[in-house]
C-alpha cells in the first residue's frame, strides 16, 4: 500500500525544516509541491504547521510512551513519530491505523528499517492511551509561566521574556494566537477586484485594522483570476500598516524590500513615485520583482550596510531582518529554532542597516524602522543606539502617524492608544488580530 502523497510531503518538509532551517511556508508553496492535488496540499499543510505548532507537546507524550529518550532517536525516526503523534492526538478525522502505517513506512524508506518495530511499538501505545491534543482556547487555564510554556508549547525563555515585557495576560494571548491558524488577509485598492474575487465566489470580510484590507471567509482565493495574474496578494494587516505609516514622497528607498509586500505598497500610495527597493539576495531579489511589477518600482540586490546609492531619499523604509517572534502564527519553526543568544547577531546587524539607510534620507525627510519581532533588543535598542550615534534626526511620535491614516479613513481600529508603546507603534498578536510588528519613524531636522 503506497503512502500518503501529503503524508510524505509532510515528512520531507519537516526533515528539511529541521535539518536544514529552511522555512515551512515557503517549502509548501514551492514548485515541488505544487503537483499535490487540493486536499494533498491542504493535508500537508495541517500536517506540518501542527507538528511544528505542537511540537513539545508532541514530544512530552511520544517520551511517555518511548523506552528511549528522545535524544537518543535518529532524526528519521523523531520526525516520522510527531507526524503520526500529532494525527493521534489532534485530527478525529483520520484513522489510527492509516496514520501509523504510513509513518512506519517512512522509517522504512529512510533506511533505519530496524527502527520500525521500535515507531509501531511508541506509536501504538500511544494510540491506546489516547491522549488528547491541546487546542488554543486550554491556553487560558495556565496560571503560571510553566505551566503558560507546557499548555501553548513554547519556549520557556521565550514565554518569561513576553510575561516580563507585556504582562501574564498579555504572553498568554501572543500564545493562544501562535496556536492557531491565522486568518487570510489581502489587501484591495480598486472595487472591481474586489468583485471579480466575489464573482469567483470568495467570500470576504473587512479587515479589523485597515478599511484597504480583506479577510478571507472562504472560497479558493489562489484559484481566482485577481490572484493567479498578481493583481491581489495575501499580506497581513500589520505589515500593510507598517508600509503606509512611511506616508507619500517623490523619492522612496525600500531597504529590505522582499518579499515584497510593503514594497507593493508603496507603489500604490506613491503611483508617481521613483521608488527604489533593494534586497540582498539575488534570487530573492527577482521574486520581488515578480510580485511588484509597476514601472516606477526598481529592484536592485545590495547589502543594506553598504548601499550602492549616492542620491537622497525623502522617505526610507527599513523593514529589517529580525527574529520573526511576532510571526509564530504563521512561522512556528522560529520558536524552537531561535536562541536568545541570537538576539545580540540580530541588533548588531540591525543597527548597521538602520545607520546605512539614514545616511540615504534627505533634510526633512522621513525614515520608518521596523521590524516583525516582540522583542526590545531588536526594536527600542536599535532605534536608541542610532539616533545617539546620528544627531541630525528626531524621533517622531507614532500615534501622530496612526491618527492621519485615522483622518484619511484608512485606519479602522478604535483603541488608537493599545498600538503605541511611547513614541512607537506596536502590535501585539492576540492583543490585536495580526502578526506582532514594531515601527519607530524618525525625521532628518
Amino acid at each position: 500500500m503506497a503512502i500518503s502523497p501529503a503524508r510524505v510531503a509532510a515528512y520531507q518538509i519537516l526533515q528539511r525544516v529541521e535539518q536544514e532551517d529552511a522555512y515551512a511556508s515557503e517549502l509548501l508553496h514551492s514548485a515541488r509541491y505544487a503537483k499535490l492535488s487540493a486536499a494533498d496540499h491542504s493535508l500537508a499543510t495541517e500536517l506540518v504547521m501542527g507538528v511544528l505548532r505542537w511540537r513539545s507537546w508532541l514530544d512530552a507524550e511520544i517520551a511517555r510512551q518511548s523506552s528511549l529518550s528522545l535524544p537518543k532517536l535518529d532524526a528519521e525516526i523523531l520526525t516520522s513519530l510527531r507526524l503520526a503523534a500529532y494525527q493521534l492526538m489532534f485530527l478525529d478525522r483520520i484513522p489510527a491505523r492509516a496514520a501509523i502505517y504510513d509513518s512506519v513506512e517512512l522509517v522504512k524508506q529512510a533506511r533505519k528499517r530496524s527502527a520500525a518495530s521500535f515507531t509501531n511499538a511508541v506509536l501504538r501505545k500511544l494510540g491506546k492511551a489516547k491522549p488528547h491534543g491541546r487546542d488554543a482556547s486550554g491556553i487560558e487555564d495556565s496560571k503560571t509561566i510553566s505551566e503558560l510554556t507546557a499548555q501553548s508549547a513554547h519556549p520557556e525563555w521565550l514565554v518569561e521574556r513576553w510575561v516580563h515585557e507585556f504582562g501574564f495576560e498579555h504572553a498568554m494571548k501572543i500564545c493562544r494566537y501562535d496556536q492557531q491558524i491565522p486568518e487570510t488577509v489581502i489587501r484591495i485598492t480598486d472595487r472591481a477586484d474586489e468583485e471579480e474575487l466575489k464573482a469567483d465566489k470568495v467570500e470576504l470580510a473587512p479587515g479589523r485594522l485597515l478599511s484597504s484590507a480583506r479577510r478571507v471567509l472562504a472560497g479558493n482565493l489562489k484559484g481566482a483570476s485577481a490572484f493567479r495574474q498578481g493583481r491581489i496578494a495575501i499580506q497581513d494587516e500589520a505589515s500593510q500598516l507598517i508600509a503606509l505609516l512611511l506616508g507619500r514622497g517623490s523619492k522612496i528607498l525600500d531597504c529590505c524590500a522582499a518579499p515584497g509586500g510593503k514594497t507593493r505598497v508603496l507603489a500604490e500610495q506613491n503611483p508617481s513615485a521613483t521608488i527604489v527597493a533593494a534586497e540582498l539576495h539575488p534570487h530573492r531579489a527577482r521574486l520581488l520583482r515578480n510580485l511588484v511589477s509597476t514601472g516606477n518600482v526598481h529592484v536592485i540586490a545590495a547589502d543594506a550596510r553598504a548601499l550602492p546609492l549616492t542620491e537622497l531619499f525623502d522617505r526610507v523604509l527599513v523593514d529589517a531582518p529580525c527574529s520573526g517572534t511576532g510571526t509564530l502564527a504563521r512561522n512556528p519553526e522560529i520558536k524552537w529554532r531561535l536562541r536568545v543568544e541570537d538576539l545580540a547577531d540580530l541588533r548588531a546587524r540591525q543597527i548597521a542597516i538602520l545607520s546605512s539607510a539614514m545616511e540615504r534620507v534627505a533634510p526633512h525627510g522621513r525614515l520608518v524602522y521596523s521590524t516583525c519581532s516582540l522583542e526590545p533588543e531588536e526594536n527600542q535598542a536599535v532605534v536608541e543606539a542610532a539616533l545617539s550615534s546620528n544627531g541630525s534626526f528626531r524621533l517622531v511620535n507614532g500615534s501622530d502617524h496612526l491618527q492621519e491614516l485615522r483622518s484619511s479613513g484608512e485606519l479602522v481600529w478604535e483603541d488608537l492608544a493599545s498600538l503605541t508603546i511611547g513614541p512607537y507603534v506596536r502590535t501585539i498578536p492576540g492583543v490585536h488580530p495580526c502578526d506582532g510588528f514594531f515601527a519607530a519613524s524618525m525625521e532628518k531636522v
